[in-house]
């Protein structure tokens, strides 16, 4: 059965094509005094729908909920179910996914973040440039605040290098009090151990084949992949050293998260509010220093 709404559209249809609003109401059972209460409606939401629309286009991953919050953060307030009406109407509904399996019990134990700096979370996500040149990218999130701490940008991640990353993060943050990765090469170095070791910070390896015990950074990954290294097109690696570090910062600053009452991560990390400008400094060149060898 055809709902109200659509044979409404119909009608304004055939009306364009140049039948009457009387004939037009008569073929498709609509009352013509209709007509004019769906404009009126239709008219009060063209702002919002024209808002929403924007955030689609620029934030293509976004669901109706993660939009709403941004409509709160920006200006008056706005019925969620409202948004959630014109979002389906306007065609803006994500698609859904595939579930992925889950963590069975009895695996082994991990740590849960309790805090900021309680457990950091690392791992390589791989691209390539126009030009051929390959991108490894080196990505360090904060468990309990998702804040992305860092992305460093390199042709080739060396263990050393790793340790000149951990150890600028160290300087900014503190330390964590776990570090929790794959057992990829970089991650399971003598030097590395050594250092960690030195400086009190625990490792908290997930078990070989298991990616979802690193589920926080696994997500994250995910979403850096589609929302910058599948939207852009990079020429050159320092292109993309510069475009991927714009995309941390507005990741961190502007991205409500469910998980953290649509909070944005820099917000429940507080972290550049205390650190000072040398520290914001310092977070900086952590993504863009080293980045263009």
């Amino acid at each position: 059965m055809v709902s109200a709404p659509v044979r409404r559209r119909q009608v304004r249809y055939a009306m364009g094509k140049g039948v009457s609003q009387r004939r037009a109401c008569a073929l498709l059972q609509v009352a013509g005094s209709s007509l004019g209460y769906a404009s009126r409606k239709e008219a009060k939401d063209a702002a919002l729908v024209a808002q929403l629309r924007d955030i689609a286009r620029a934030r293509p991953r976004f669901g109706y909920r993660r939009a709403w919050a941004l409509l709160r953060r920006e200006g008056p307030a706005v019925n969620v179910k409202r948004v959630h009406r014109l979002w389906r109407k306007e065609g803006l509904a994500l698609s859904r996914r595939r579930p992925r399996k889950r963590l069975r019990l009895g695996q082994q134990r991990q740590p849960k973040p309790e805090g900021v700096n309680s457990v950091w979370a690392w791992d390589f996500v791989h691209d390539r440039c126009a030009n051929g040149q390959k991108l490894k990218c080196l990505t360090v999130v904060d468990e309990h605040s998702r804040e992305c701490l860092a992305i460093d940008v390199a042709g080739r991640i060396s263990a050393r290098r790793v340790i000149e990353v951990l150890s600028r993060l160290v300087a900014v943050h503190g330390p964590p009090k776990y570090l929790r990765s794959d057992n990829g090469p970089e991650f399971i170095a003598k030097a590395l151990r050594r250092w960690l070791e030195a400086n009190g910070i625990q490792t908290a390896y997930i078990a070989p084949g298991k990616p979802w015990q690193n589920g926080t950074n696994e997500s994250f990954n995910g979403r850096f992949r589609d929302e910058c290294l599948s939207a852009e097109w990079f020429s050159t690696r320092r292109e993309a050293v510069v475009l991927i570090e714009a995309w941390r910062r507005d990741y961190n600053e502007k991205r409500p998260h469910s998980s953290l009452g649509y909070k944005t991560p820099a917000e429940v990390g507080a972290r550049r509010a205390h650190a000072g400008p040398v520290a914001s400094s310092l977070e900086h060149g952590i993504s863009s220093a080293a980045g263009l060898s």
